[in-house]
């Protein structure tokens, strides 16, 4: 949990702020999940073809590998867009 949220929490009682904190950790489990179960399904649909062979084939590989790179710098991409519209909202406040 990063410090912007432990700060929102400080005006609450302990035990809420253990609640609050014990919530958000669970959310951003969730959600880290998702995003990995989202990588997988959309790398697998778009790579793999060939159910003959244990192993990937080559190019399947690369796909995949490729596939997984351009997920993660797209996702890292939008959550810095976030990040930076967050704080433009913030300092309009």
């Amino acid at each position: 949990m990063d410090k912007n949220m432990l700060a929102a929490l400080e005006g609450l009682p302990e035990e809420d702020k253990a609640r609050m904190s014990a919530m958000i950790d669970h959310l951003q489990l969730r959600d880290s999940l998702r995003m990995y179960n989202s990588l997988v399904e959309r790398c697998f649909t778009d790579c793999i073809d060939n159910f003959t062979r244990k192993t990937l084939q080559k190019q399947e590989e690369t796909c995949v590998t490729r596939c997984a790179e351009k997920f993660l710098k797209h996702s890292m991409r939008v959550g810095m867009r976030f990040a930076e519209l967050n704080s433009q909202a913030a300092t309009q406040d």
